[in-house]
């Protein structure tokens, strides 16, 4: 019995459960935010890594490098508390959506370049033979092929966004884990901290399922 007073104590859980749903919230409207912006902030930096200009391709190359490389908390750490230092001032939400969303772009961008090779390049030749620009290329030919491809890395991409708004209570960002140990401070029990475990396996357990489905699917249409 000490054990479940302890770790799960329902009448403390009952108490955090509020806070835990505002954070709640705000953990998905941030993951959400910056899942999208990753998403059009990779796509513009694989295609010019991938067709620009060899400058272009380079600055392209060097940012995905260096953010891929850079650790997420060490990132949030620099925007939140250094860009002040420079008359840079964000708040909490901005500042981890702005650190989510570079790495996340980073990461993107190499998925996107991968599906984009991937489709064979007698595709672009045809596209070339019937006189295709490349904006109509792009759009009509080869980016809807691609999308097939990269839809399931895409989709654990986002899914290890969502786990990682969890950093962002080092900025004081009142997200689901930030709440749920205020709440686990207020009570001076860690059942709030396993209430948000729950709540996390709860909404992304589907997502990994849904990730798993995906591979099986296009990987029995490849075949």
């Amino acid at each position: 019995m000490e054990l479940f007073d302890t770790f799960f104590n329902m009448e403390v859980l009952r108490r955090a459960f509020p806070m835990l749903m505002k954070g709640l919230w705000i953990t998905l409207k941030l993951g959400l935010v910056s899942i999208v912006a990753g998403l059009i902030l990779g796509l513009v930096l694989s295609l010019i890594r991938l067709y620009a200009p060899r400058p272009g391709q380079l600055m392209a190359r060097v940012y995905i490098d260096v953010f891929r490389s850079l650790p997420l908390l060490v990132l949030l750490i620099i925007v939140y508390y250094a860009l002040p230092f420079v008359g840079i001032r964000l708040s909490p939400f901005w500042s981890a959506m702005s650190a989510l969303t570079l790495v996340s772009g980073a990461y993107t961008a190499e998925i996107f370049r991968a599906g984009i090779q991937a489709i064979p390049h007698g595709q672009f030749e045809a596209s070339a033979a019937l006189g295709l620009s490349y904006r109509h290329t792009m759009v009509d030919v080869i980016l809807p092929q691609a999308v097939k491809i990269v839809i399931p890395p895409l989709t654990n991409n986002s899914i290890n966004v969502i786990k990682d708004t969890a950093l962002a209570s080092v900025v004081a960002m009142p997200d689901l884990l930030k709440q749920a140990t205020q709440a686990q401070a207020l009570a001076a029990n860690p059942s709030p901290l396993i209430g948000a475990a729950v709540i996390y396996v709860m909404f992304l357990w589907p997502a990994v399922a849904a990730v798993s489905r995906l591979e099986r699917r296009f990987g029995a249409g490849e075949r």
